[in-house]
């Protein structure tokens, strides 16, 4: 395949870059610099909150690297912050009263300083924690006030599409209603989803889709793949993935983005 033109790589973190022990392979570092080396820029984009996406990252390139965190609601680079799109405050208490009437839902609070719970349930703590290093434990999330706020991710130990969509499909209509995860739905500002982050940062970087090669495997991905050529769904993806996509890789235990990227750097060398 012609890679010649790509100088841009953008893939999500859970399913696709992180292996299922949510860890970044020990050879992305090297990868990392030689994309670098052949001016070829990379962007993490991921549901995770900020802090939890550098941490997963080498410390010698956190502060070099783009990220893209609570599903396109905050973009980071290095120390500087890029963008943000606030959830606004009349539709929290709604949304959380929403998710409040089902049974076995647990609710994220997602603020730019830390993530906010009401739960003590501690088999969901445990798992939560994976995927927020900087949380607090709330009596209320509707009293919360002084934080900037992205978004409500709601959680089940089941399946979110069968358990938690249909209870808010109807605020489509006016936020971003994403199942992000086969446990996780996100809600948030109608403009915060990946693809609205990353046609930013194209027009920020004088990119095109032409230019573009984006990793993804959930349904919190689409928007993003549809911004790029060189879009690649992981053998684990989701279904709606695999079919927008137009390339298949490895999966994500099996590094398949690190497989595709090696074919990048080896032809530029």
């Amino acid at each position: 395949m012609d890679f010649s033109k790509v100088k841009l790589v953008v893939t999500d973190m859970d399913g696709t870059l992180l292996n299922s022990k949510s860890k970044v392979s020990s050879q992305f570092p090297e990868i990392y610099n030689q994309l670098k080396k052949h001016k070829i820029k990379f962007i993490a984009a991921s549901g995770r909150q900020y802090f939890s996406i550098v941490d997963r990252f080498d410390k010698s390139i956190q502060n070099e690297i783009t990220i893209i965190a609570e599903n396109g609601a905050f973009a980071m680079h290095g120390a500087n912050e890029l963008f943000t799109s606030e959830l606004p405050f009349e539709y929290i208490k709604k949304c959380i009263n929403t998710l409040r009437e089902l049974d076995s839902v647990y609710i994220v609070l997602c603020g730019k300083n830390a993530a906010y719970i009401e739960t003590k349930d501690e088999k969901f703590i445990n798992m939560f924690k994976n995927y927020y290093s900087e949380y607090r434990l709330v009596d209320d999330l509707t009293e919360i006030t002084n934080d900037t706020f992205f978004k409500i991710a709601a959680y089940h130990f089941d399946c979110s599409e069968k358990h938690i969509y249909p209870a808010v499909k109807h605020l489509e209509n006016e936020l971003q209603v994403i199942v992000s995860g086969e446990h996780w739905l996100d809600i948030s500002h109608s403009n915060a989803n990946k693809g609205y982050a990353l046609n930013i940062l194209q027009k920020d970087l004088n990119i095109s889709k032409e230019e573009t090669m984006v990793f993804g495997d959930y349904n919190n991905d689409l928007k993003m793949i549809e911004l790029a050529d060189f879009s690649y769904a992981m053998e684990n993806a989701h279904p709606n993935v695999k079919k927008a996509a137009k390339f298949l890789t490895k999966s994500n235990d099996d590094k398949g983005v690190e497989f595709i990227l090696e074919q990048l750097i080896n032809s530029r060398e």
